[in-house]
C-alpha cells in the first residue's frame, strides 16, 4: 500500500467533468496508507441485503468505478465510530440506504468472502468486527466496509457514476450459427488422466467459482469428466480434492473457503458426473500452498484453485 502521510483532510472523488457535481468525504482520524483502483467503464455487484444462505443479494452497477482503501491512525475508535460520521455525510449528501449492517448481521464470514473487498495487506477485515453501508442517489451507487485490526482501522469506499460508453471498436465479424467444436473450449479428459499417472496431482484449471462463493457455477467441465474417466480406469483409485485460496484474509477463512469450495466440487462430480462418493475425499489448506505470488492480482486468480491428487492406488 503506498504510504500517505497527512492530517485529517476531505476525500474528495475524482469525477468526469460531465458530472455536474462531486462528493466529498471528511474522514474521521489521520489516513496514514492508501490504495486504490479504478475501471471505466465497471461493473460493481452492489449488496443491497446480508447473506441469505446461499449469496449476498445484490445489483449489477455499471460505469465510471473508484475503489478506494484507507488505513487509518486510529486502533482505539470503534467500527461504529468509523462509519458513522461517513453514514451521515453519504445520508446529507441525498443518498439512500440500502443496507446498513454489523459483522453477523450482514452474513459473517459469508457476507465478507461474497463482496468485493480490495486483498490484504491493502484492506483488512476482521471477520469479527466490520461493518458496511451501501447506498444509492439516481443513478449513482456507493459503499463503505469498515473494520479494524490491533494498530489500525480499515476503509473501503467504493463508489459507481455514471460514464457515457465510447463507441465499440471495429473487431472481427463472427457467425453465430457456425457450430464450434466443443474441445475448443475443454479440455480434453484423457490430460487429466495422463497428467495423474504422471504426477499425482492436477489443477482443474476450468473451475469457475463466483467471486468469493464456495458454489461452482453451472456448466459442463472437461477436467471433471477426466476424472470420472481416471477413475473408471483405475478401479482401485481414490482422489482427494484439495482447495486452495489466495491470501486476501485470515488463514481459518480461507481454509474454510477452501474446504467449501473442494466439498463443492466433490459433490458436482457425484451429482452430476456419476463418480463414487466412497472414492472422493475433500480437504482445503487454504493460501498454504500458493503457486503464485499473492502481490500480484494475476498471481491471486492463479494460487485460487481446486487440485486433485491421486491417494490410493491399491
Amino acid at each position: 500500500m503506498q504510504n500517505v502521510l497527512k492530517a485529517v483532510v476531505p476525500l474528495i472523488w475524482a469525477v468526469l467533468p460531465s458530472l455536474a457535481h462531486g462528493l466529498t468525504l471528511n474522514l474521521p482520524a489521520t489516513v496514514v496508507a492508501e490504495e486504490s483502483r479504478s475501471e471505466t467503464p465497471g461493473s460493481y455487484a452492489l449488496p443491497l441485503a446480508p447473506f441469505d444462505g446461499q449469496t449476498v443479494p445484490s445489483r449489477s452497477v455499471e460505469g465510471a468505478l473508484d475503489q478506494r482503501v484507507f488505513e487509518l491512525d486510529a486502533p482505539d475508535m470503534t467500527t461504529l465510530a468509523v462509519l458513522e460520521p461517513l453514514r451521515a455525510q453519504i445520508t446529507a449528501a441525498g443518498y439512500k440506504v440500502l443496507l446498513d449492517c454489523h459483522t453477523e448481521g450482514c452474513g459473517g464470514f459469508d457476507f465478507r468472502f461474497g463482496t468485493d473487498v480490495m486483498p490484504e495487506p491493502d484492506m483488512h477485515v476482521d471477520l469479527g468486527d466490520f461493518r458496511f453501508l451501501s447506498a444509492e442517489k439516481g443513478d449513482e451507487a456507493i459503499s463503505v466496509l469498515v473494520s479494524r485490526s490491533a494498530t489500525a482501522s480499515y476503509v473501503q469506499i467504493t463508489r459507481v457514476t455514471p460514464v457515457a460508453m465510447a463507441a465499440a471498436p471495429a473487431g472481427t465479424t463472427v457467425d453465430l450459427e457456425v457450430e464450434v467444436p466443443r474441445g475448443l473450449s475443454a479440455p480434453i479428459t484423457g490430460d487429466i488422466g495422463a497428467t495423474l499417472d504422471a504426477t499425482g496431482s492436477v489443477v482443474l484449471e476450468d473451475l469457475v467459482f463466483a467471486s468469493g462463493s464456495s458454489a461452482l457455477a453451472e456448466g459442463e467441465y472437461g477436467s471433471l469428466a477426466g476424472l470420472v474417466a481416471w477413475l473408471e480406469a483405475n478401479p482401485d483409485g481414490t482422489l482427494a480434492l484439495v482447495g486452495h485460496t489466495d491470501a486476501s484474509g485470515t488463514l481459518a477463512a480461507n481454509i474454510a473457503l477452501s474446504e467449501r469450495r473442494a466439498r463443492a466440487v466433490a459433490q458436482v462430480l457425484v451429482n452430476t458426473y456419476g463418480a463414487d462418493a466412497r472414492r472422493i475425499s475433500s480437504e482445503g489448506v487454504g493460501f498454504l500452498a500458493p503457486r503464485a505470488s499473492n502481490q500480484t492480482d494475476e498471481g491471486r486468480q492463479k494460487n485460487r484453485r481446486v487440485e486433485a491428487v491421486v491417494t490410493s492406488t491399491r
